[in-house]
């Protein structure tokens, strides 16, 4: 199949947030697995909310997760474009195709104020019917409408739905999904001022691009039935449809800010990885056979299906994506993190630490904790002691390690004897240097942790960190020797 086109449309409001990722992914999959065409086109009809710079937020979010668009802003077909709507209402695109329907009258003019139509809505709520708009233009005379206007009236133009029947949508998610026309009402397709609403400029987009799969969130599903009768009524053939599950949040209620980040840029200040954000939210309504966890977007590509999508509601886990990032981190080498690393520094404006730490000993030190990485924001605190003059000392290191009274005699001694022992030590290799420890504690007659665990805490200010042994070796004799005889000054000497 090579001629599947489809898009991803947002409205830019704010942020790109997670459940629009998840649209876009799924469309860019299913494009790619079939040959197809993934289209990026901004809906910016709502002029109160859009703004450019939520428009730049969209497509750096999109760049940042390498979800590129084979059309779309930047990368325009003179066929079908401008991928913009406000761009398209100012070529007269929309109001052809509204006068088509109002000469066909199959639309009509609307003079009723908002407030007018809230008041049917509630009446007709009051009386135990569908709250919608009554229809009182929809069989106004040429007259009548001529006097409104001379009463100073502006109109919006309705759709005319059919008012019996059903409208039936064959969801390739969800199956047959049958709708009672009697429920719906002859909704705006286009505003007083000429702007088009959703519902009729997504139709007329997406017939004009040649859009021949929508892929959208189950929360579009109440619009479909607008859509297809808008195809009926131009007599256009229609996209075929797919509605993917709601994302929830761990307490069950619709994924929300109350449950953390939603807005994707925010998981790249926190140190995620693009591809493990990519990883998991293929995982949220789709899966494989085998229950596959971890995808190259290779293998995301190979392996996507909409028969593979699923019906109920997925739920948001931030500790499985948190996983998968330690996952995707750990599959990367010392060098490819600490490239991640500066840019991760460069985006959230703390260059300058870059500029402080010595570049080779950082990518070593990186390859120490390489395990321990799960965020890339983790990187300074776990690190940071390598590159400092003055130690951070923990309190409670040095109350548990040094200075309690099971401890306080032999760490005194463990570090004397080691800041003259390691003097005139040549070999500063990590063996040799665990060898010498071993051998202290034996000559001593205590436990080899009580040689361990003051050494960390010296060198380090905390109980936690790298290999102890890597980790002195990689700080060299001389700065090894010079923090022993500090903590030996600070804490010892009376």
């Amino acid at each position: 199949m090579d001629n599947v086109r489809v898009r991803f449309a947002p409205s830019p409001t704010g942020d790109l947030h997670i459940g629009g990722v998840r649209t876009a992914l799924f469309n860019y999959l299913y494009s790619k697995n079939k040959n197809g065409k993934f289209i990026l086109r901004i809906e910016d009809t709502d002029e109160t909310r859009s703004t450019k710079e939520s428009v730049e937020v969209i497509l750096n979010a999109m760049k940042w997760l390498r979800l590129g668009w084979d059309e779309g802003p930047g990368n325009e077909i003179a066929e079908y474009a401008p991928y913009y709507q406000m761009e398209r209402k100012e070529k007269h695109i929309y109001r052809k195709y509204v006068d088509a329907l109002l000469n066909k009258e199959l639309a009509y003019p609307c003079y009723c104020t908002a407030e007018e139509v809230d008041a049917m809505r509630k009446a007709a709520q009051n009386s135990n019917l569908p709250p919608k708009y009554d229809g009182t233009c929809r069989h106004l005379t040429c007259e009548q409408r001529k006097q409104r206007e001379v009463d100073g009236r502006t109109a919006v133009v309705r759709f005319k739905m059919p008012q019996s029947g059903t409208t039936i949508l064959d969801d390739l998610i969800r199956g047959r999904v049958e709708f009672d026309n009697f429920l719906l009402d002859d909704f705006v397709i286009m505003k007083a001022n000429g702007v088009p609403t959703y519902n009729f400029a997504c139709v007329i987009d997406d017939y004009l691009m040649k859009i021949t799969h929508v892929l959208r969130g189950d929360d579009h599903i109440s619009n479909t039935p607008k859509q297809m009768q808008l195809y009926t009524a131009l007599d256009w053939p229609m996209p075929r449809f797919a509605h993917l599950s709601m994302i929830l949040g761990p307490d069950g209620a619709r994924l929300s800010k109350r449950h953390g980040h939603t807005s994707v840029l925010e998981y790249r200040k926190e140190g995620y990885l693009p591809e493990a954000l990519i990883n998991y939210l293929a995982l949220l309504g789709w899966s494989t056979q085998d229950s596959q966890q971890i995808f190259t977007i290779e293998e995301l590509i190979e392996k996507f299906s909409l028969e593979r999508c699923g019906v109920s509601p997925s739920t948001f886990d931030p500790a499985k994506l948190l996983w998968l990032n330690g996952e995707k981190i750990r599959s990367k080498t010392p060098q490819e993190i600490y490239y991640l690393f500066v840019d991760w520094l460069k985006y959230t404006n703390n260059e300058t630490l870059i500029s402080d730490w010595d570049e080779n000993l950082l990518k070593q030190a990186i390859a120490l904790e390489h395990d321990k990485i799960k965020l890339l924001k983790e990187i300074p605190s776990l690190l940071d002691f390598f590159f400092v003059k003055e130690v951070d000392y923990k309190e409670d290191a040095v109350m548990k390690t040094l200075l309690n009274e099971k401890s306080k005699v032999s760490a005194e001694m463990v570090l004397v004897e080691s800041a003259n022992r390691l003097l005139e030590k040549e070999d500063f290799s990590a063996n040799a240097l665990e060898q010498y420890a071993r051998d202290l504690a034996k000559d001593k007659e205590i436990k080899t942790g009580q040689v361990f665990h003051p050494l960390r805490v010296a060198i380090s200010g905390r109980t936690q960190g790298p290999s102890l042994f890597h980790m002195m070796e990689l700080m060299g004799k001389n700065e090894v020797i010079r923090r022993i005889n500090i903590v030996i000054n600070k804490f010892f000497k009376k």
